[in-house]
Parts: C-alpha cells; sequence; structure tokens
C-alpha cells in the first residue's frame, strides 16, 4: 500500500466547503462537522502537500471563536442530528478542546514562510491563549481546569471516572449521559469558570496542560516573527508558569498524573498520559529513560503487539476492543497518541523508539485501513471507517 498515497486520498475525500468555509471532517460518516484538535492534526497533514489547504483549514477554525476568546471544540457547519454540547454562540458546542492551534499554524508557517498568514491569525491565538490562562485558572496556580472529560479529547478517558462518579465498567451511553450532564449544569451557571469547576467538574488535565505548554511556546515563536515583545513575553512566561505548577502539583513517582478537585487530588489511572509530557520535554533524561523503560516499553501495561495501548492493561477499566468494537479511550490504540508519543520520543533522542512507533502505526493501516482507532493486541480496526488520523503518519518521518 502506498499511505502517503492513501493518507491524502482521505484527506481529500473529507474535504468540506460550506458558506465559504473550507475544512476537514476526520470522518464522514461519524463526524460530519469540524472539531478543534482534529482541524489543528489536519493542518499539520496539509503543510506537508497542500499548505494553502492547512491555511484555509485553521481560518476556518477560528472563524466561530467566542468573544471571549474560547474557541469550540466542535462547528456545526451543516444541520444534523449530532448537536451535542451546545450553548451559546448558534452553530457551535459550548466547551473547547487541547489548545493545539499555535503548535499547528507555526508548521504551517514554517513550510511557507507566509508572514500574512500569521498576522491574519495572530489576534485570535492570542486571545484565545488568554482566555484559557485568565479564565480556566481562577486560583491562579497556573493549572487550566477543563470542565468536561470531552475538553481532554479522551471523551470517555478512564482517568474521569472519579470525578464523574463513574464506574469502571459504565457503558458508553451512561457515560455519555453523564458528560452531557455537565454541561446542563454549566449553562444553568452560565459556564462561570470558578463556579462552574468548583461545583462539578475541575480537572487539571496532564493532556490539555502539556498541549497548552508546547503551544505557548509556539504562540511565542508567533510573536516573535510578528515583533510583538509583549506577546511573547506573555507566551513565555505561561508557558513556564504552567510546566513549574505540572511539576508541583501533577508529578509523583517518576510520572505525571492528571487531578482533580480544590485540593488537586491526583487521579492514579495508569493512561498513555503518562507519555504526552515527553512532547513538551517537561522530564528531566534521566526521568524520561524511567517512564520508557518502566512503563512505555512494558508489555504488561502499555507495550502492545500492535502500538501503544492509551490505558494500561492492569486497569480494571481496560478493554481493547473498547465498547462493542467501537470507539473508546478505555484502551485501544489511537493515532493521535501515536503521534505525540513519536515526537515526544525524538525530542529525547530515542530515535529506536520512534521508528518502532511510525512502523505499527503504518502496519495497522495497510492492514486495517484508516479507522478511527484499533484493538492493541489484535490489530483490529474499531469505530469510524475513513478517519483522517492515519494521515499523522505523514508527519512521522523515518527516524530509524
Amino acid at each position: 500500500m502506498d499511505i502517503a498515497r492513501e493518507a491524502r486520498k482521505v484527506m481529500e475525500e473529507n474535504r468540506c466547503t460550506t458558506g465559504g468555509h473550507m475544512y476537514t471532517q476526520p470522518s464522514k460518516d461519524h463526524y460530519p462537522y469540524q472539531w478543534l484538535w482534529d482541524s489543528c492534526f489536519h493542518a499539520i497533514i496539509l503543510s506537508h502537500y497542500d499548505p494553502a489547504a492547512a491555511q484555509e483549514e485553521l481560518r476556518s477554525l477560528l472563524s466561530k471563536q467566542f468573544a471571549d476568546g474560547m474557541v469550540p471544540h466542535i462547528i456545526y457547519w451543516t444541520p444534523g442530528i449530532l448537536h451535542l454540547f451546545r450553548w451559546g454562540m448558534e452553530g457551535t458546542s459550548s466547551i473547547t478542546q487541547p489548545p493545539m492551534i499555535a503548535y499547528a499554524a507555526w508548521q504551517v508557517y514554517r513550510s511557507t514562510s507566509d508572514k500574512s498568514f500569521l498576522e491574519s491569525l495572530y489576534p485570535a491565538l492570542l486571545s484565545y491563549y488568554r482566555f484559557l490562562v485568565d479564565k480556566r485558572d481562577p486560583r491562579d496556580h497556573h493549572l487550566i481546569g477543563i470542565i468536561n472529560p470531552d475538553e481532554s479529547g479522551e471523551d470517555n478517558s478512564p482517568r474521569f471516572d472519579s470525578p464523574l462518579s463513574a464506574r469502571a465498567d459504565i457503558s458508553s451511553i451512561d457515560h455519555l449521559a453523564l458528560r452531557k450532564k455537565l454541561v446542563d449544569e454549566n449553562v444553568a451557571c452560565k459556564f462561570d469558570a470558578e463556579l462552574c469547576m468548583r461545583e462539578h467538574f475541575w480537572v487539571k488535565d496532564v493532556l490539555f496542560n502539556t498541549v497548552l505548554i508546547e503551544n505557548l511556546r509556539a504562540l511565542a515563536q508567533i510573536a516573535a516573527v510578528l515583533k510583538d515583545a509583549e506577546g511573547e513575553h506573555f507566551a513565555r512566561l505561561h508557558a513556564e508558569l504552567v510546566a513549574e505548577a505540572m511539576r508541583e502539583y501533577l508529578f509523583d513517582g517518576g510520572i505525571y498524573w492528571s487531578a482533580s478537585g480544590a485540593d488537586y487530588a491526583q487521579l492514579r489511572v495508569a493512561t498513555w498520559n503518562h507519555f504526552v509530557p515527553l512532547f513538551a520535554g517537561l522530564y528531566t533524561s534521566a526521568e524520561a529513560e524511567y517512564v520508557v523503560r518502566t512503563h512505555l516499553l512494558n508489555p504488561a501495561t502499555f507495550n502492545a503487539p500492535f502500538g501503544v495501548r492509551t490505558v494500561s492493561r492492569e486497569e480494571k477499566a481496560y478493554r481493547a476492543a473498547g465498547y462493542d468494537n467501537d470507539f473508546s479511550w478505555r484502551g485501544p490504540v489511537w493515532m493521535a497518541p501515536h503521534w505525540f508519543i513519536y515526537h515526544g520520543l525524538l525530542r529525547y533522542g530515542y530515535a529506536k523508539g520512534a521508528a518502532d512507533i511510525r512502523d505499527k502505526s503504518i502496519a495497522l493501516l495497510e492492514s486495517s485501513g484508516f479507522r478511527e482507532c484499533f484493538n492493541p493486541e489484535t490489530g483490529e480496526g474499531l469505530g469510524a471507517r475513513g478517519f483522517t488520523w492515519g494521515a499523522l503518519v505523514l508527519d512521522m518521518e523515518d527516524a530509524s
């Protein structure tokens, strides 16, 4: 199989234009809208062969930004029945997702050197990251809180079971009901971050904050190109502050854990989030060695025959085949985690490990097609078909 050709084919088949806005659907059948971190991944992918389309992807994503700076995690460009988490601006969801936009914009700029593109996005980018820093950290402890598991990008990850009061064996329908209930509760308190998070769901997520750090660094680079010293200072300062706070509140036993509530109670569920800090260089070299050798390469926990399990096999919530052979963040392999881990391993010089992640990713696509996720024990494709995340292999160069 020509993976590069098939990746481009999936991206082209999922491309849409609505009301003058060009965007890429993650899957035409299952996800017929525009999603925040998906569009960031799409822009990164497109930057390798169609940077003009990558630029349009991000412009479209930012076109529905809220007045307070928040970027919603779904834009419902066309009518449909999957209008979840709606409140506020017409045609969007009411929550956000991992803030990958600045990183994606910087990658697109690197492929084009188009300064005017950065200039067109910069005010919206700066507004979004100021929103996160100002509105999602009401205690000024420099950790950004999420108000719904869906804001992590991992809707039903078991690391959120405790703050949701969910059982390890909860059904997908019941889990979705709990997350929709959170939105209803946030609507009732008008999304006042301090009140809503304190009363209902307040998680300082490792993935979200790690992504924020690396994106603030990208924002600082953008600000430097545009000669905005104040914006650059804001971005660099808060990248450092969030990294320090993660070390203070989320680091224990050599690894990072998400935490919940005002007392930062660590959510001691072993998920692939142990590895995402590699992406932002948050571990020391010795700590990275420990994480990679003890956890990432351990076949009893995360190292599966067909990739990296998103949940340790030792956890009670682990389900290799997801929910009834459908999508799930409770064990199956996903391409976005593979992409984060690949780049994290390269950052620390683990070229062989990165090459292994890349090879397993390509092998899954060759055997099961561009599926939403995969059974880590059998390689069977799960969830949506024609799913764009597989095209992230275009951003994984041969590191061997």
